[in-house]
């Protein structure tokens, strides 16, 4: 099932895959099919939707997208897009996520996508990685049924795990302890998960999970893709076992949220386009503030205007980028929300909104002992943090 908005006048097309993380054994199967029937059967989907962010149709909220043929994909195969495997004997459950994008794109010809000029595969989260795994399969599947011309990308927001070692280790219980190698590991043999034959042939036999990890995956790729993510991605914190409760964080939190930063960022420089905010938080682009999010003074629709003409352009002549149009964008500053236009962050038990520095102040953060590290006055230090140089 799928919901579409047809724009009759245009040759772009956006395919959303939502996101909503994944269960990987029987038991957390029926725990979340008990749980969040939504994510496991279309029974009680509503009959329309309102597209919001780059799904939106306002073009003050989707300045570059607001006038394509959106298409958004719910999520109900719990397999980060990647399962191949019907109801059997052994399993009560059928996990079908890379074959229901397969179906959606042969439906979806009949209705306009034939004559598209861009195809953007987007998606959010587990829908995000589920991009990184099938674009290149949405770009073949058109080739064989003879829409050469069709130029297939890829936007994958919040979906670049790390294969990073946890915080604190714990045995594989659920899916949120559950260490992101350990889950993939087992839900590949349990959805009997795809991953795109190029990734696959870098690893050995039983290896496959590597390739649901971004930077693994990425070099692979043939179809360009965007890539957007928090440099302190609160799914990434969550699976590392960093719980973020409202009590100050100690030291050596504080140590492994900004090594986690740096990782990351270090993940991402050979990614030619990317956005990646210093922030705490999971998935931007179909919220109705992700035009507010800058770095270095550019939005991320601006960036992906960018991306798209930088695409055009070097269809035409390969020549260099695009002055004043930067398409790799990636936050320097070194913790959580040090750049000023991050949203707003609330207290997880107040709901109240905190400016950063009390923000930083609720995790620990020892204004006078930082100062003194970067050899400055706390106050000096403070006014940098509130003006998020």
């Amino acid at each position: 099932s799928y919901y579409l908005k047809e724009s009759k006048g245009s040759r772009r097309w956006l395919l959303f895959l939502e996101g909503g993380w994944y269960c990987f054994n029987r038991e957390n199967c029926d725990t979340r099919y008990d749980t969040m029937r939504r994510l496991m059967s279309s029974r009680e989907w509503p009959a329309t939707r309102v597209g919001t962010g780059i799904l939106s149709s306002q073009p003050e909220e989707n300045p570059h997208w607001w006038n394509a043929n959106m298409v958004f994909i719910p999520y109900c195969s719990s397999d980060v897009w990647s399962g191949a495997s019907s109801k059997s004997e052994k399993n009560e459950y059928a996990f079908m996520g890379a074959l229901i994008i397969q179906e959606v794109i042969k439906e979806l010809v009949g209705k306009g996508l034939s004559t598209a000029k861009v195809l953007l595969l987007a998606g959010s989260s587990a829908g995000g990685t589920g991009v990184l795994l099938n674009v290149d399969r949405v770009a073949e599947q058109l080739e064989e049924m003879g829409y050469q011309g069709i130029q297939v990308r890829g936007l994958a927001d919040s979906g670049w795990f790390l294969d990073n070692k946890q915080y604190r280790r714990t045995d594989c219980i659920d899916t949120i302890t559950c260490a992101p190698t350990e889950a993939i590991r087992r839900g590949i043999r349990y959805w009997n998960g795809l991953v795109p034959e190029r990734c696959k042939l870098q690893f050995k036999e039983g290896e496959e999970w590597n390739c649901f990890f971004g930077y693994k995956i990425y070099p692979t790729l043939r179809c360009p893709v965007f890539v957007v993510q928090w440099l302190f991605d609160e799914a990434q914190l969550t699976v590392d076992n960093v719980h973020l409760t409202g009590q100050p964080v100690q030291e050596g939190q504080w140590l492994y949220i900004q090594n986690l930063g740096r990782e990351l960022r270090n993940t991402l420089k050979d990614v030619t386009a990317s956005f990646a905010p210093a922030c705490l938080s999971h998935e931007i682009i179909t919220r109705n503030h992700w035009t507010d999010i800058q770095v270095k003074g550019t939005s991320l629709p601006r960036a992906l205007h960018c991306w798209d003409r930088s695409l055009h352009e070097s269809n035409k002549n390969g020549k260099a980028p695009l002055k004043g149009c930067p398409i790799h964008l990636i936050d320097s500053c070194p913790w959580p929300h040090c750049n000023p236009s991050c949203p707003t962050i609330r207290d997880q038990f107040t709901g109240q909104e905190m400016n950063v520095i009390q923000f930083l102040m609720h995790m620990g953060f020892d204004v006078q002992k930082m100062a003194q590290q970067q050899g400055l006055e706390p106050s000096k230090l403070l006014g940098m943090l509130s003006s998020g140089n």
